[in-house]
């Protein structure tokens, strides 16, 4: 059955790579189908791989082979929620050492410009705290990070 909703993330002709990848690395994901091109299109040929669906931690999407026309931005990004620091490490350490790079507060890239926010709970629950000053501390212990340091976060909401 086609879900009601789903991302459509456009490729350079990798989507059945990503798409293996984010199966490999993030819970609750997997490879579905793979669909051809009936006929030619002006990135491709037909009989080529032009469509892959995927979930990625829960959420339905499809990879696009469209070709180099567009690129990824940061102004789409899937929010990973860990629960602690070595889930963390984990998925941030798979995006960034298989191609991918670093960026700021928790956020990274993967080897197809996909951006990844691998978001501690403890994170949200700090920068959300109820008292404005523990809140204030652990934002701006966050914005000096690349990759989250969760030890580092609750020390600044302690103060």
């Amino acid at each position: 059955m086609i879900p009601k909703n789903t991302i459509c993330i456009w490729y350079d002709n990798a989507a059945l790579d990503a798409a293996k990848f984010y199966a490999e690395t993030f819970p609750n994901s997997s490879v579905g189908k793979v669909y051809y091109a009936p006929g030619d299109y002006p990135s491709g040929s037909q009989g080529d791989i032009l469509t892959v669906e995927f979930t990625v931690a829960g959420i339905p999407c499809v990879g696009l082979n469209g070709g180099p026309t567009f690129k990824q931005t940061e102004a789409f990004s899937f929010q990973i929620a860990t629960d602690d620091q070595v889930e963390t490490d984990r998925l941030w350490n798979a995006v960034v050492n298989n191609g991918g790079q670093e960026s700021a507060c928790g956020w990274c890239k993967d080897r197809w410009g996909v951006s990844w926010q691998i978001t501690p709970r403890v994170l949200i629950e700090a920068i959300a705290d109820p008292d404005p000053a523990a809140a204030k501390r652990a934002f701006a212990a966050m914005m000096e990070m690349t990759k989250i340091d969760i030890a580092t976060i609750e020390a600044a909401r302690r103060g």
